[in-house]
């Protein structure tokens, strides 16, 4: 499947005292990613929950923080799915600098399961998703 690519803004309030992106606000680049990743498919959260009953949440995390973002620099966040289960998803995240050329700051593994939104218990990923993703591993 396609990267899919987010653009983010390095503003103050994403930077430590020292101008460098505090680490816990690449998790947040990475999930907005993701989320414009299925309403690009035509998927709402909200919608998803409410009218299908599953909700998506992260069950496991690999990151490599190789190089720091710093204020005011453009960003691209690249999604891709690595691995499709019945009821879990696998991205492969790059979080990288727009220079000239594209500089990797970030790599990550995220799974991401999908859950019954009342029981909070694994189920399988609705048809209408599973077929958007059908030329996936």
């Amino acid at each position: 499947m396609n990267a899919f690519v987010w653009p983010i803004r390095v503003y103050y309030e994403d930077t430590d005292s020292g101008g460098i992106v505090y680490h816990a606000n690449y998790l947040k680049y990475m999930e907005r990613a993701r989320t414009e990743w299925l309403r690009a498919r035509g998927f709402d959260q909200g919608r998803l929950k409410q009218e299908l009953g599953v909700i998506f949440v992260v069950r496991s995390l690999q990151i490599e923080y190789e190089k720091p973002a710093q204020i005011d620099d453009k960003l691209q966040v690249v999604t891709q799915v690595a691995a499709q289960r019945r009821a879990s998803l696998l991205f492969h995240q790059l979080i990288q600098r727009e220079d000239p050329e594209p500089v990797v700051l970030i790599r990550s593994e995220v799974k991401v399961a999908c859950l019954d939104s009342r029981t909070l218990k694994p189920r399988a990923i609705p048809d209408q998703i599973r077929m958007e993703l059908t030329d996936v591993g």
